[in-house]
């Protein structure tokens, strides 16, 4: 290579990733407002579509955007869902309606600059419709678009379980299959080839040991243990590669918090793992840098593993300091009414709702651009420390959730686009986990401990006090779910069938681990409570009218109706495939379901 004078070689510091993980949990047909599918109309209007705009211009220019994409199975079947393109148009109307009376009624007042700022919010929901019409209402499209834009995978769209159930937990590994194997059928519907990665629900992992049920049921009794497999030997019978877990896991610590010790089911849990658990000598010399082999076993099977960089993360996740709480950007939890359109800034930490001062958006930009210089420093920072130490460029993965983005932090994909654009400044590598596997495959086999990115890293805000009773409606299910498959489940009957795919669905709505988290954290516990009770209830009554079918062989009007009213408003994964239930002897000598 010939230098110009004064010409300096740029050495590559090491390579970087954004792991947006996308999801809601199933809502369409089950309310609007204040919970239901106004969450995904907001979703879809402050983070899908804000995201799409930035990635594809970021695109537009040249600039690999080093972004893989986690949209869940049940996320992508409502996107794809015509009662969702309707009730967006109309939600969209309603919001750019709202802005434009608060526009009127504060000239009227003489209060020009929240006139202005209502006017804002019109221009921005307008926007918003234009790009859903250019997307031909169609989210999923746009995103799988924007993979094919150039000869390298800019934006790498990974998979996760069909309705985020939560693994850890779940009461056979049967179940946990189902929930991949239908993830990955989904994926594929909507975006047209295998995904290569899986974010696991919660980032919650569990390696195979002799795994007890942390709940008694009428069925079940705790003190039953039986071998679990490994999550990562779930994800390798299905042809997976890769999945992201937090950095306490990869470093091999047990960070349970306190919540083992306060509650007596994660004592059960606890106990049980920790028996079989030794954590090798060479721990102190792992590093969430580079990626990593997972086994159970020691050997085959066993998947790449990256782990969350905790430094860099908590610039973004951290409520103290983090960038979203800077006093310039936009205030979420304050709206005026009715029109529910926010206008205040964050003005600082000790103000409260009252105090807040009004928003300035000119004021934002310079925010954005100090702080996506100082994130990309950040990350040169520790790759050419890691560099400098071990001799190994390395890699930081940086997952969120994508809603971060735009939802709660409003000016969250600006922020994003302008650390993507500053990447290449700064000798950064932009990749995604399946583009850097295949020139960096893992070297090392490790062995991980059990835990979650949840509060205390293990489990508690699944399975405490206020949730025990949602795990003993699960486990119930799932194991009369797969009695009745082991019986009935290869029988030809069209009615029969019908049947299964619906109780399939109603199970797998049943598991998600939105419920327990939105009871642990009182953000919607009255609707998810409600939500628990109803896949249960719509389950045993799918039950009852399956032997009713299989006594008199065939099905009472009331039943034909209450079939049809299931399959209408829980009609997502409409090619489920009930075979994914069958029981098997052990994961290994059974084949995987075509």
């Amino acid at each position: 290579m010939i230098l110009q004078i004064n010409e300096v070689p740029r050495l590559e510091s090491g390579s970087f990733t954004f792991v947006l993980h996308s999801h809601l949990p199933y809502v369409i047909s089950h309310g609007e407002w204040p919970h239901g599918t106004d969450w995904l109309y907001e979703a879809a209007s402050e983070t899908y579509i804000p995201l799409w705009q930035e990635l594809k211009e970021v695109i537009d220019q040249g600039i690999q955007p080093a972004v893989a994409l986690g949209i869940t199975p049940v996320l992508m079947e409502q996107l794809a869902d015509p009662k969702f393109k309707e009730g967006f148009q109309n939600y969209l109307h309603q919001k750019i309606e709202t802005a434009r009376n608060d526009e009127i009624h504060f000239s009227e007042l003489k209060q020009r600059d929240l006139a202005s700022l209502a006017s804002l919010w019109v221009d921005f929901y307008s926007r918003i419709r234009v790009a859903f019409s250019e997307l031909n209402e169609d989210i999923l499209a746009g995103f799988r678009k924007l993979t094919q834009a150039t000869d390298g995978p800019t934006l790498e769209i990974i998979t996760s379980a069909a309705t985020h159930g939560y693994f850890p937990l779940l009461g056979t590994d049967e179940s946990i299959a189902a929930q991949v194997a239908v993830g990955i059928q989904t994926f594929e519907k909507h975006m047209g080839h295998k995904p290569k990665g899986i974010w696991l629900p919660e980032c919650a992992y569990r390696p195979s040991y002799e795994w007890k049920t942390p709940v008694d049921t009428a069925h079940r009794k705790g003190d039953e243990t039986r071998m679990r497999a490994g999550v990562e030997e779930i994800l390798y019978e299905k042809g997976l590669e890769y999945f992201i877990v937090d950095k306490h896991l990869i470093m091999g610590g047990m960070n349970q918090g306190v919540y083992v010790d306060r509650f007596s089911s994660l004592k059960t849990l606890w106990a049980n793992f920790s028996k079989g658990w030794n954590p090798p000598s060479e721990i102190e010399n792992r590093s969430v840098l580079k990626p990593y082999l997972v086994s159970s076993s020691g050997g085959e099977p066993a998947l790449a593993v990256f782990g969350r960089h905790e430094e860099t993360s908590l610039q973004v996740w951290s409520a103290e300091w983090g960038y979203p709480g800077n006093p310039a950007y936009l205030e979420f939890h304050k709206k005026h009414f009715p029109s529910g359109h926010k206008y205040w800034r964050l003005t600082g930490s000790e103000a409260n709702l009252g105090d807040k001062d009004l928003y300035h958006p000119e004021w934002v930009e310079s925010a954005l651009e100090e702080q996506a210089e100082h994130f990309v420093n950040l990350i040169k920072d520790h790759l050419d420390e890691y560099k400098e130490s071990t001799g190994e460029k390395g890699l930081i993965t940086a997952p969120f959730d994508s809603e971060l983005f735009g939802h709660w932090w409003f000016e969250g994909p600006r922020w994003l686009g302008k650390v993507l654009r500053k990447l290449a400044d700064k000798d950064i590598t932009p990749t995604t986990c399946g583009k850097y596997l295949k020139t960096n495959p893992p070297r090392e086999i490790i062995s991980l401990p059990e835990g979650s990115w949840g509060k205390g890293g293990f489990h508690y805000i699944w399975l405490n006090e206020w949730t025990e009773w949602t795990w003993k409606e699960i486990y119930l299910r799932e194991d009369r779910f797969q009695e009745i498959v082991d019986a009935h489940g290869s029988e030809g009957d069209a009615v029969i069938q019908r049947i299964l795919k619906q109780m399939a669905r109603e199970l797998l709505l049943l598991e998600s681990s939105d419920w327990q988290f939105l009871i642990s954290t009182w953000s919607a516990r009255d609707y998810a409570e409600a939500r628990v009770n109803e896949h249960a209830q719509r389950f045993d009554e799918l039950g009852i009218m399956l032997e009713n079918y299989l006594k008199e062989n065939r099905l009472s009007d009331y039943s034909q109706g209450t079939l049809t009213m299931l399959e209408t408003e829980d009609g997502l994964f409409e090619e489920i495939d009930v075979s994914h239930w069958k029981s098997a002897d052990s994961l290994k000598s059974s084949p995987s379901p075509a």
